[in-house]
Formats: C-alpha cells, structure tokens, sequence
C-alpha cells in the first residue's frame, strides 16, 4: 500500500498542519480523528487494514489530518464563542487548504467521503452538512451531533449555533443545502452497548430531524453488545464500503 506521512503550512491556523495518506488512488476519502487523536490514530487502530482491500484495489485514498479539538471544542478553559471560532479556522483549513490539495494530487474533481469515529463522527456530519457540495458521502460512526455536549450551553451563540448539526438542520430552509443533502449519501451508525448511550440519544434525535426534512439516511443500530470501541468501527467500517462499493459510490 502507498502510504505518506506529510505536512504543510496553514495560513489559517498559521502552522504547520500534519497528514497521513493511503492508497494510490480512487475516491478521497477524509477522516477525522476521535477526540485528543491525530492523524495517526486510523492506522494505529486498525482501521486502516480493515479498509485495506479497498485502498489496494484503487477505490479509495484516504487522508488522515491532524485536528486542533484540543484548541477548540475540547478547550473547557475557554469560552464556548472562543471554541467554535477555533474550529471555524479548522473548516476554513479543510475546505481552503486541505481539500484543494487532496484535489490536485488526486486529480479527482467529484465528491469525497468524511467519515470518523466518536468525535470524528461528529466532525464527518457537520462538515457533511455544512458543505454538502464538497462531500457527497459522510459515514459517521457513535458521534454526538449537539454541540451541547462539548460546550454545555450557549448554543444561542451564532458560531456555536452553526456547528450544532441537530439545531442548524432542524431550522434549515435553504433549498440549496436541502437538495444536496437528499442526493447525498448518509451512513450513521451506532451501537446499543456500553458507553453509547449519549450517542444512541444523538441518533435517534437526528433520525427524526432527517425524517422531518426529508432526507434520506442509512441509520444502523448496531446490538447491545456493541460498545463504544475500535474493536466494533473496526468491524463496522468495511461493512459499509462494501455497501458503497455495491451502489457504486466508491
């Protein structure tokens, strides 16, 4: 398998932002990590052989980033304006300056796939939903998807708000996101075992918002004895590539 470990400086985090790549070609694949991981923790978990027919045989590249949650949304010292401002610098990162480069050197010009696990779920839906033209497919594994649950309030707050995907897209009108979210492909999943249960609760709230809106959604409840573990993403996340591979999206 072709693998890369790089960087490159972000202007808008000014510093030097740290990423991994895997495979040689197909479909971009994004993930965000869980929180306090890095753009090693895919690998290191073994998500990466998990996925690894998939890469060798050309149907994706993924690219692992660094996140800064531990500057933003993990930040309890600051003020809950102060974490979502950091993590719109982060969006701005990805959407400027990581995804033109994935594009570049891929020479893809469709669709990508976010996906991520835990917190990293969290990240693949929102940056799902707020840049649906950008990622057509988002596979979102145990996230919450209420920034309450980092922030603990203040989701009245603007930048907080629109980093809250169960308040923003249950308010959402714009035809434009609408339309792009119902020809766009959602897979997210949770178990019922331990340590789920925040994240059954997340959902099953976006379940219903996804109903109310009309979008159409893969929701996968996964048994009791699934906990909240890389030992079941492991077993999860090939599941739903050959899912996609089968509906002819990778």
């Amino acid at each position: 398998m072709y693998f890369e470990s790089r960087s490159h400086y972000s202007g808008h985090l000014n510093r030097e932002m740290y990423f991994n790549v895997y495979g040689h070609a197909g479909k971009p694949m994004v993930v965000f990590p869980s929180s306090g991981g890095s753009k090693d923790e895919y690998a290191a978990f073994g998500m990466i052989d998990a996925i690894r027919s998939f890469i060798d045989r050309g149907l994706i590249r993924v690219y692992t980033p660094d996140s800064v949650d531990q500057e933003s949304w993990l930040a309890t010292w600051k003020h809950p304006h102060d974490m979502a401002t950091m993590h719109d610098q982060y969006d701005k990162y990805i959407i400027h300056e990581f995804l033109p480069l994935i594009r570049y050197e891929s020479n893809w010009h469709g669709g990508l796939i976010a996906t991520g696990c835990s917190m990293g779920a969290y990240h693949a839906l929102n940056f799902g939903l707020r840049h649906p033209d950008v990622f057509d497919v988002v596979i979102a594994q145990s996230g919450v998807y209420d920034v309450r649950f980092f922030t603990q309030e203040y989701h009245d707050n603007q930048k907080v708000y629109f980093n809250s995907p169960l308040d923003y897209l249950s308010n959402m009108s714009d035809t434009w996101f609408l339309d792009r979210y119902r020809n766009n492909t959602f897979i997210i999943s949770v178990g019922q075992g331990s340590w789920e249960a925040p994240h059954i609760k997340d959902t099953r709230n976006l379940q219903h918002v996804f109903n109310m809106k009309g979008i159409a959604a893969w929701f996968d409840y996964w048994g009791h004895d699934v906990s909240h573990d890389w030992i079941w993403w492991r077993q999860q996340i090939p599941y739903f590539m050959g899912k996609l591979e089968e509906s002819h999206k990778i």
